[in-house]
């Protein structure tokens, strides 16, 4: 399992990220009383023993988070089966906030996998159509055409972002050259950015895509991203936690 948390800090202290990192956790700008999502590994069984220890950390103050419940059961499409899925919630002992421990392959308030959808958008940044995109990743017309429209709304946003992640990670960072498209670019960022942070901290059993997600905080394709995450600077001496 690893559970990725990103903090920034601010002028009176730590808060939670609002970057677009929200996989291995992430989350709405709210801390106190308000839901954040983290991203887990589908271990369910370690989830619930590091719930039970105290060994997750809240990403808004820091307190140890215990179980508080479910979050509601839903299926998730993987590129040849499906599964239901219903994520652990947690809450804060020290500032009462609440989260949702998502599996790092999946998205917020998406049905399919990471996986799919990231194969999806390296087919769209190497230049191919919407339709045999569809085709190749066996879904339908409109639901890939609408991760890819979401994803080109924010493409500068994300490739701005994951650039500053890799500038931030890397001890000495190679920023990808321009595509000939800005989809492409942000995807090429991306990548930069998550095999730098696999590299540092040697994060061996996840995707580029699995990454991605924890940075976002499962919310790669989500419609709307607090502006300030542009501007806030990344602590990466946060704990990035990665467990066999």
């Amino acid at each position: 399992m690893f559970v990725l948390v990103i903090t920034v800090r601010t002028f009176g202290g730590l808060r939670p990220s609002r970057s677009p990192l929200a996989g291995c956790s992430g989350g709405p700008p709210s801390v106190r009383g308000g839901t954040l999502v983290m991203t887990v590994n589908d271990d369910v069984a370690l989830v619930e023993r590091r719930l039970v220890l105290g060994e997750l950390r809240c990403p808004a103050c820091g307190g140890g988070l215990s179980g508080w419940g479910w979050a509601r059961r839903r299926w998730l499409r993987e590129e040849t089966s499906r599964r239901v899925v219903r994520p652990r919630r947690a809450r804060c002992a020290g500032c009462g906030g609440t989260h949702v421990l998502l599996p790092t392959g999946m998205l917020a308030h998406r049905a399919d996998s990471i996986e799919v959808v990231g194969k999806a958008l390296v087919a769209k940044a190497s230049g191919r159509g919407v339709r045999p995109i569809a085709t190749d990743v066996g879904r339908a017309l409109g639901t890939v055409r609408g991760w890819l429209r979401r994803f080109a709304v924010k493409a500068e946003l994300l490739r701005r972002w994951f650039i500053g992640l890799l500038v931030a990670v890397a001890a000495d960072p190679v920023v990808p050259d321009a595509a000939t498209t800005m989809f492409a670019d942000a995807v090429n960022a991306i990548t930069a950015a998550s095999e730098a942070i696999v590299g540092r901290f040697a994060i061996l059993t996840v995707t580029r895509w699995q990454v991605a997600v924890a940075a976002s905080h499962g919310r790669l394709l989500s419609p709307h991203w607090p502006t300030d995450w542009l501007t806030e600077p990344i602590n990466t001496s946060s704990p990035w936690l990665a467990l066999a």
